[in-house]
């Protein structure tokens, strides 16, 4: 049976899985295990065969569990693609005794969440943007305080009813129970946003194999989510097709040698690059590697720009840009970021964990870490269902049979 102190993330992404499992102590989060194995059966963030994406789901899980020497059953998993959606909501109700009470931001959120949704669609979050009491507006916290009525602005993130069904049923055959479904970019902001810059204005942006997820926070929460069905595999393919390379070499190129600003190489660096077949490898400069990146970067860059802009949130972003995710660390990209955003851009860390620290702070680990964050600031974990998810999981685990 696993023990209760542990929490354990499952990160389903397009090119890798990860499996995180952590001890949580008097002294904070402890990493004990961490699986990390490349992906089968997804595409752009969704799963597309279920049982080649349960194979690497287990395989993930089975490699924490052997070095954290635990038995895992339970976790908290994210999805992400472009079938996510946001919306603005509102939620009213009269306050029954005069005073904001705990079980009245329950039931002010639950009427947020009353929209009308196609069937195919399910709610992830309802995020408060900004409560209301009486006439007095822009509140984050009302609890306790006096008045006849409430209101809440917020932010509803929902997804695909089937690719969500689809990941539990994945996750299931996996041998694994899925306590919450938290979007992507947001366990991913827990992980590599501070609370200074959630509050001025920042923009997320997790770079990653199949997807490119946008997030913006403004006032300490969230007002704007999106996804880019563009990643880091697009760059590989190019790779793979402008050097004609295999794919796993065009892969080892972009991670070691890769860079999308020509200017920052010169002529002179000299790589050997692996061709197709039983060629011999060829010598070819390093700046060729940056002129086939640059365009695609700079179109994905671009992509972003356009949906910064529409967002009408781009000129209230104080703390600028954070760079996140397995693709990030791409040389060049905070520089590039920078001149076509005017923005100031960073790269975003997972927040340090003791025991595996080495091993979870890249870029490419912000989600597993994200999720085992928003786990234990959120959810409680000795419930049998989480509060804030118990409507959404009830539902799909009594769809897949699953119980609850």
């Amino acid at each position: 049976m696993a023990r209760a102190d542990l929490i354990a993330a499952i990160d389903v992404g397009t090119s890798k899985i990860c499996c995180l499992v952590v001890e949580k102590g008097s002294e904070g989060l402890r990493a004990l295990g961490l699986g990390i194995v490349p992906a089968q059966g997804l595409r752009k963030g969704v799963v597309i065969n279920i049982e080649e994406a349960a194979q690497s789901v287990r395989k993930a899980k089975l490699e924490a569990e052997k070095q954290a020497y635990e038995e895992i059953r339970e976790v908290v998993t994210g999805i992400a693609g472009s079938h996510v959606e946001s919306l603005t909501s509102h939620g009213v109700i009269a306050l029954r005794t005069g005073e904001v009470q705990e079980e009245d931001i329950e039931r002010v959120l639950e009427a947020a969440r009353a929209v009308n949704l196609s069937q195919d669609r399910v709610i992830l979050h309802v995020l408060p943007q900004e409560f209301s009491v009486d006439q007095q507006t822009g509140i984050l916290q009302p609890l306790g305080m006096s008045g006849v009525r409430l209101e809440v602005k917020a932010h509803l993130i929902t997804a695909s009813a089937s690719a969500v069904q689809n990941q539990l049923k994945c996750l299931a055959q996996a041998g694994l129970e899925a306590q919450a479904v938290v979007l992507q970019a947001l366990a991913s902001a827990e992980a590599v946003l501070t609370p200074e810059e959630k509050e001025l204005g920042v923009a997320l942006i997790d770079f990653g194999g199949g997807t490119t997820d946008l997030a913006l926070f403004l006032e300490g929460s969230l007002h704007y989510t999106t996804s880019i069905p563009v990643g880091g595999d697009l760059l590989t393919s190019d790779l793979t097709v402008g050097l004609r390379t295999p794919r796993v070499a065009a892969e080892t190129l972009k991670q070691e040698y890769g860079v999308c600003l020509p200017e920052l190489v010169t002529e002179d660096e000299i790589l050997e690059v692996p061709s197709l077949g039983q060629k011999p490898p060829r010598k070819l400069s390093r700046r060729l590697l940056a002129e086939i990146l640059e365009p695609r970067v700079q179109e994905l860059l671009e992509i972003i720009n356009t949906n910064l802009e529409t967002s009408g949130l781009k000129a209230r972003l104080s703390s600028g840009v954070v760079f996140t995710g397995g693709s990030a660390l791409l040389r060049g990209l905070p520089e590039f970021a920078e001149q076509l955003f005017d923005l100031p851009v960073r790269i975003g860390y997972p927040v340090a964990l003791s025991g595996l620290s080495e091993e979870v702070s890249h870029p490419r680990l912000a989600t597993a870490v994200g999720l085992v964050l928003y786990a234990h600031r959120y959810l409680d974990w000795g419930l049998e269902e989480p509060i804030k998810e118990e409507g959404f999981l009830k539902k799909f685990k009594k769809i897949l049979g699953l119980g609850g």
